[in-house]
């Protein structure tokens, strides 16, 4: 509805913005195509701020999205990409600017083949087909090698070559299939499995030259991918060149960047393998003769200690020793046997000087009654009674006679 307006009534600017806000508002969401020229997300923001712009018609437009929705294809656009946003213009009134709330941003062309892949790559990471703990080893030196690719194919060759100059008794079971279109996966799908079948296949390969993202489309199919990662052999992928990344290099036991080094990888070089014996041999070669140096270095010194090399000097050392112990224990003996006799003889004349014999030998005489008592005093005796007195040279009897007291004689 029209708005009657004149120069001498004039409707406020907030009232016009606030108008053509009204009127925006009553349109609907719009798929909207353009090129990304600004991208602003800042940390801890949870709006993300773009600039579409028409290269054709030098026209922009301001784009606003949760961080939620962005976030679904951060990995795969950037500044300068082009994008389909499915958005609701909305007109900011106080600054009087028209923008566009994106609810949904697809990629457009190979931006929109690349986030089917994402989601893909999220899918089968979750159910752990990438997993590392997965990955199985390489043989050291395969008798036979399986290798799926092209036929006469740069990658073939490559592969034959590198790996036969390298060691030239290795054995090869090439399947050759379509490695583009769509009969690509089936027929790659087939030949791994046959290969993985033969127990004479120790390890395959699956080679292609580089390409478009959509020539390498069938080495990201989720059948092969699934294919792959069922094998009981290890596989190796060599799929276009170092920056090409499909699914099968994530699924495979090996990622070559290259056919060629996938070759050198998986078949090792003999003249390398040759070096290293003969390295390994001069190392033992070294490390034996350098024990036996050792040994016999210490068997040297060994040889050479007086105890070895003069095996008696011991035996005289120590027998030397012993007669001077023997020589000081005698003289020991003797000075303690000569003390104690000396010791003994002083006893023996004290025990002789003071012994009732001697005192008999020097005149005195011991009288005794007839019950053997000794006599001590005058009042033990009576006088007539027979006694008897002992000398040194015997006894004889004798008779108690007067009594006299303090030295009188009997």
């Amino acid at each position: 509805m029209a708005v009657q307006t004149s120069a001498e009534a004039p409707i406020p600017v907030g009232e016009i913005s606030r108008l053509i806000g009204g009127w925006i508002d009553r349109l609907g969401a719009v798929w909207v195509e353009g090129q990304i020229t600004q991208l602003s997300r800042r940390p801890g923001f949870g709006v993300v701020f773009l600039t579409l712009r028409d290269p054709s018609r030098e026209v922009s437009l301001r784009v606003t999205c949760c961080r939620a929705v962005f976030d679904q294809v951060a990995e795969l656009i950037s500044e300068g990409a082009r994008i389909v946003v499915h958005a609701k213009p909305e007109w900011y009134a106080p600054r009087g600017e028209l923008s566009l709330r994106a609810t949904e941003i697809r990629a457009v062309g190979v931006g929109e083949l690349l986030l089917r892949l994402e989601r893909l790559k999220r899918s089968l990471t979750a159910e752990g087909l990438f997993a590392e703990e997965r990955k199985r080893p390489l043989p050291f030196l395969p008798h036979r090698v399986g290798l799926v690719t092209g036929r006469a194919s740069a990658a073939e060759r490559d592969v034959l070559q590198n790996a036969r100059l390298r060691w030239p008794a290795v054995r090869f079971a090439v399947r050759n299939v379509a490695v583009q279109g769509v009969h690509a996966v089936p027929q790659v799908i087939g030949a791994i499995e046959e290969l993985d079948a033969d127990p004479t296949v120790d390890v395959i390969i699956v080679a292609r030259g580089g390409g478009s993202v959509e020539d390498l489309l069938p080495f990201s199919d989720e059948e092969l991918v699934r294919a792959v990662a069922a094998c009981g052999t290890p596989v190796v992928s060599a799929i276009g060149h170092e920056p090409d990344a499909p699914l099968l290099d994530l699924v495979a036991d090996l990622r070559a960047s290259t056919p060629t080094d996938a070759a050198k990888r998986t078949v090792p070089d003999v003249g390398e393998e040759a070096a290293r014996v003969r390295e390994l041999r001069e190392r033992a070669r070294w490390m034996v003769r350098s024990l036996v140096e050792r040994e016999e270095r210490g068997l040297a010194a060994a040889r050479s200690r007086p105890v070895l090399a003069e095996p008696h000097r011991m035996v005289t050392a120590r027998r030397e020793e012993l007669v001077a112990l023997l020589g000081r224990g005698r003289r020991t003996l003797g000075h303690l046997l000569d003390r104690a006799q000396s010791d003994l003889e002083h006893t023996r004349a004290r025990v002789v000087a003071l012994s009732p014999a001697a005192t008999l030998r020097r005149g005195y005489a011991v009288l005794q009654r007839a019950d053997g008592a000794a006599v001590r005093a005058v009042d033990e005796v009576t006088e007539g009674e027979a006694l008897r007195a002992r000398v040194a040279d015997g006894a004889f009897a004798v008779t108690v006679g007067e009594r006299a007291q303090g030295g009188g004689h009997g």
